[in-house]
């Protein structure tokens, strides 16, 4: 009898191993793995030191991997709870950036608790998909057929979006619309929607342009021809080229590339921090870490197939596609193939925001993969036409 209450209190800690043997740590190797080269990245981009920038991401990811174990033993039904609080938050955050936001490099995208810079359009878009994730599992794929019960999702993707062109941040605006497009589609929402909504784009296109800033229409004048303006507008992807050219096959040498190291590429430790590493690495080292990237990839939409409920099967793709987004962008942009727009290379990029919520959207990811078996809201009554 004794043995038996002693187990009984004991059975918590072993369900908890229990989840921890569950976790994928392939995947988390490779976080890791991506994190370390980031690491070397940033230490490079400070001079071979590694202050400023190395020690203080190497601090943010260990923060980062806590939360990330702690949330993949989280349960989903804790998740779905969270969903609107942390929108909430998210939104109230945004407001609050447009009104005494901190203003870099022509815009108003952080704000500043305790001495900390946060940028809240980075944890928009998790909430985000957690929000459309717990709203589209509760929705059988008949419903979505009812476009009336797609009008709150819509909203709840359009209000982002607006606050954060606001600011203004058009890449990131785009790239939280592409993921709501994304969740809308794998919910169900039928195609004759999709390309009734596709339809007024070009009109749409011209619109926003006209209201563009004066710096983001130069952005994309650059992009079409930036020899027009080698020192200006034109500077940034000018360097970014010759950079990427000048690795060559095997690279320059880990802290002997010359654009990087001599400083004529700019913002090396955010937006370019790829084109440092391809100078230095080369085009074998560049390859080596777009491998790396399309691996994560791949192994969060594996996540995603796995799971045996919608929620589970929504949330981890809605944060796989984040991802893929980061990364589809940042390359594109510092191999001049679309307009300069200020998206980071996320774990290797420098930049607390950004890694933080990517680490909290890696938990999430990981939630699924842990509670994959579970059959959380697939009977319930609501499913029922």
């Amino acid at each position: 009898m004794v043995f038996e209450k002693r187990l009984l209190r004991a059975e918590p800690n072993f369900r908890i191993l229990g989840k921890l043997w569950r976790v994928n740590w392939l995947f988390v190797g490779m976080i890791c793995l991506l994190a370390m080269v980031g690491y070397f990245a940033q230490y490079s981009a400070g001079g071979g030191s590694s202050h400023p920038y190395a020690h203080s991401q190497f601090v943010k990811f260990c923060v980062g991997f806590i939360i990330m174990i702690g949330l993949a033993l989280t349960p989903p039904q804790i998740l779905v709870k969270l969903a609107w609080p942390l929108y909430g938050l998210a939104v109230m955050l945004l407001v609050a950036v447009l009104h005494m936001g901190h203003v870099g490099k022509g815009a108003e995208r952080w704000i500043i608790i305790g001495g900390i810079a946060l940028q809240p359009s980075e944890l928009m878009k998790i909430a985000l998909v957690l929000l459309l994730s717990s709203w589209f599992y509760k929705i059988s794929w008949k419903q979505m057929a009812n476009p009336l019960r797609l009008i709150i999702p819509a909203i709840l993707v359009l209000l982002p979006v607006v606050l954060v062109l606001k600011e203004p941040n058009l890449g990131t605006a785009v790239i939280i619309g592409c993921i709501g497009a994304v969740i809308f589609f794998a919910a169900g929402m039928r195609w004759y929607l999709i390309l009734l909504l596709l339809t007024p784009i070009p009109f749409v296109i011209k619109l926003v342009y006209n209201h563009l800033h004066d710096y983001q229409k130069a952005r994309i004048i650059t992009f079409m021809h930036p020899e027009n303006d080698p020192l200006g507008a034109g500077y940034n992807i000018i360097q970014s080229k010759i950079a990427l050219g000048s690795g060559g096959m095997w690279g320059q040498g880990y802290l002997h590339g010359t654009q990087g190291q001599l400083n004529f590429l700019p913002e090396k430790q955010t937006d370019f921090i790829f084109t440092m590493i391809a100078e230095e690495w080369g085009f074998v080292g560049g390859i080596c870490v777009i491998g790396l990237l399309l691996l994560i990839i791949v192994g969060g939409m594996v996540i995603a197939m796995r799971s045996r409920n919608q929620f589970g099967r929504l949330l981890a793709l809605g944060i796989t596609m984040n991802f893929f987004f980061y990364c589809a962008v940042n390359l594109s942009m510092v191999m001049g193939a679309i307009p300069v727009g200020g998206v980071p290379l996320p774990m290797v990029s420098y930049g607390g925001s950004a890694l933080l919520t990517v680490m909290f959207g890696f938990g999430l990811l990981l939630s699924v993969q842990v509670h994959k078996n579970s059959t959380f809201g697939e009977d319930q009554s609501y499913k029922k036409i």
